[in-house]
C-alpha cells in the first residue's frame, strides 16, 4: 500500500461488489473486499458434490456486451477467463396441449416462428425490434448509467429526443398487444420482464430492450458455469491488488462524527476512508447502522415492491433425460394465476410455473458420465416462510409434472438434492423478506425512485446492487458496481 493512499471496504462478494471492488482499485484506492460468505460471487456461489457441479442462482447469461465492456475496462477480455458458447435453440418453452416451442438463435427462424403462430407477425416483430433496439441502445449507454441522484440527471439531449420512443409511462403488457395477439407469443415476450421482479402490466415498455437482448443477442453459456465470471473476475481483482477476505461478517462500525472510521468483522478492523455496502442494503442500514444514521423507515422498506423470492432445487439424477434443453421453461399452467400468488396476494402457489435449468445438456464437465444436473426454480413471493414439508410438497409436483410432460421416470434416479428457499436467502445474505433478484424495476421504483446510492447521513457511506440502481440482474449489478465507483470519484 502506498503512503497515503485512500482505504476503500467493500461490504459483500456479489457481483456489484467485485465490479466496484474493480473500478476502485483502478481509480488508486486501496481496495479491500470482505465477504460473509466462504467464497466470492453472492447468490452466484458455486458447489460440488458427487460429481455434479451446480450453480446456485444466476443462469442465464445475456447482455454479452456489458460483460465485455465491464473486462475492456480492465484491457482486457472475457475470453481471457472463461470461453463462451451460444445456446441453440437459445431455450425450449412448455406450453399446455403438449405444445412445445424452442426458439431459435437466429432472427430468421425466430421470424419465421412468429409467422407460423400469427400470419402478418414476422414484419411487426420487425418493427418491434428495431424500437427495442433503440430502447437497448439508449437505455444500457445512458439510462442506466445514472446513480439516480436527481432528475436533471437524464437531461441529456438523446434521452429527451427520445422520451416518446422510450414508451416510460406505458405498460410493457399494454405496449406488445399494440403488435401481438397469439398467446403463445405474448408469453415469450413477456418472459424476459420476469427478470425485472414484476409483472408485465406493471413494467414500462422500456423494457422491450430485454426482448432486444434476448432475441438479437442471444442466450450464451460460460463453459463450466456462471461461477466461472465469478472466478474470473476475482482473478482480475487480484491482479488489481484487491484485497479479499471471505468468511468475514462485517458486523459493525466505529464512527468519527458522521464517517464511518472503521469497519468490525468478527475477525479483524479494517481502516476505512470510504465504505460500499454492496450485501444487501436494508441489512446494512436497518440492522448495522444507528438508528440516527439510517435514511429510510422500516414502513418506507415496507412499502418497497421487491422481486420475488424463488424455490430452488438442486438435482443430481443417474439417467440421461430426453426432452430438455439447457434451459427450459414450463408455462403449462396459468400464468395470472401464478402472478397473482406472487405480486398481488401474497402465498405459496396453487399450480405454478417453474424454470429448469439443465447444464450437463451443455457441458460434461458439471455432471458424471450418464448423468444430469438439474436446477429446478419455482418463483414465489417475498416474504413467504418455508419449511421441509413445502419444499417436499412443491418437488412431489415439480417432479410429476416433468415425468408427466417427458414420459419417463425421474424420481427413481435422484441420486443427489438440494432443496434452498427464504430462509437460506436470509441466512446466506440477509435478504430482505427473501427476495432472490433485489428491487422490482416498476416505474414507481425506476431510477430516481429507488433507495439512494449515497447515504445521505454518513458521508463515506455509499451503496451498490440489487436493491438501489440500475436494478435486478447480473449485468445491471456489474454496472451498479461501476456507477457508484464513479459516485466515490466525484465525491471524494
Amino acid at each position: 500500500m502506498k503512503a497515503n493512499q485512500k482505504k476503500a471496504i467493500v461490504i459483500g462478494a456479489g457481483f456489484s461488489g467485485l465490479s466496484a471492488a474493480a473500478y476502485l482499485a483502478k481509480d488508486g484506492y486501496a481496495v479491500t473486499l470482505l465477504e460473509k460468505n466462504e467464497q466470492a460471487g453472492g447468490r452466484a456461489r458455486v458447489f460440488s458434490t458427487d460429481g455434479f457441479r451446480f450453480d446456485m442462482g444466476p443462469s442465464w447469461y445475456w447482455m454479452p456486451d456489458v460483460f465485455d465492456r465491464f473486462f475492456a475496462d480492465f484491457q482486457k477480455s472475457t475470453a481471457a477467463y472463461y470461453t463462451l458458447e451460444r445456446l441453440s435453440p437459445s431455450y425450449r418453452v412448455f406450453f399446455p396441449q403438449q405444445d412445445i416451442i424452442d426458439v431459435p438463435d437466429r432472427m430468421e427462424a425466430i421470424e419465421e416462428l412468429f409467422e407460423k403462430l400469427e400470419p402478418g407477425s414476422k414484419i411487426k416483430l420487425q418493427q418491434f425490434l428495431r424500437e427495442a433496439q433503440y430502447k437497448y441502445e439508449v437505455g444500457m449507454q445512458d439510462l442506466v448509467q445514472k446513480p439516480g441522484n436527481h432528475i436533471f440527471e437524464f437531461a441529456d439531449i438523446r434521452v429527451l429526443k427520445g422520451l416518446f420512443r422510450l414508451h416510460l409511462l406505458t405498460p410493457f403488457s399494454t405496449y406488445i398487444r399494440r403488435y401481438f395477439t397469439h398467446p403463445y407469443l405474448l408469453q415469450l415476450l413477456e418472459f424476459p420482464i420476469l427478470f425485472l421482479g414484476a409483472q408485465p402490466k406493471d413494467i414500462p415498455a422500456l423494457y422491450s430492450l430485454m426482448n432486444y437482448a434476448d432475441m438479437q443477442l442471444g442466450t450464451w453459456y460460460p463453459k463450466q458455469g456462471m461461477g466461472k465470471i465469478v472466478e474470473g473476475m476475482v482473478s482480475l481483482l487480484q491482479e488489481l491488488g484487491v484485497t479479499l477476505h471471505c468468511n468475514e461478517e462485517v458486523t459493525d462500525f466505529t464512527w468519527n462524527k458522521n464517517s464511518i472510521q472503521q469497519v468490525i468483522t468478527a475477525k479483524r478492523t479494517y481502516d476505512a476512508d470510504v465504505v460500499i455496502g454492496a450485501a444487501d442494503y436494508h441489512h446494512i442500514e436497518q440492522e448495522l447502522l444507528p438508528q440516527s444514521f439510517r435514511q429510510y423507515s422500516p414502513s418506507y422498506w415496507d412499502k418497497r415492491t421487491l422481486a420475488p423470492s424463488c424455490l430452488l432445487y438442486y438435482v443430481g439424477l443417474n439417467k440421461k433425460l430426453d426432452g430438455l434443453l439447457h434451459h427450459n421453461l414450463f408455462f403449462d399452467t396459468d400464468f395470472s394465476q401464478h402472478a397473482h400468488e406472487i405480486y398481488s396476494d401474497a402465498a405459496w402457489p396453487s399450480s405454478p410455473l417453474f424454470y429448469v435449468s439443465v447444464t450437463s445438456k451443455t457441458d460434461s464437465s458439471v455432471a458424471p458420465e450418464n448423468g444430469e444436473n438439474l436446477f429446478i426454480l419455482i418463483p414465489v413471493a417475498p416474504g413467504l416462510k418455508d419449511n421441509p414439508q413445502i419444499h417436499q410438497q412443491y418437488f412431489a409436483m415439480v417432479m410429476h409434472r416433468l415425468e408427466t410432460r417427458l414420459q419417463t421416470n425421474i424420481r427413481d434416479h435422484v441420486v443427489y438434492r438440494k432443496d434452498y428457499g427464504y430462509q437460506n436467502f436470509v441466512n446466506d445474505y440477509h435478504s430482505f423478506k427473501g427476495n432472490a433478484y433485489g428491487l422490482a424495476n416498476t416505474l414507481q421504483q425506476t431510477a430516481i425512485l429507488k433507495p439512494k446510492m449515497k447515504s445521505k447521513k454518513v458521508k463515506n457511506l455509499y451503496y451498490t446492487g440489487q436493491l438501489t440502481v440500475p436494478g435486478p440482474g447480473v449485468p445491471p449489478s456489474l454496472i451498479s458496481g461501476k456507477i457508484v465507483a464513479q459516485l466515490i470519484h466525484n465525491n471524494h
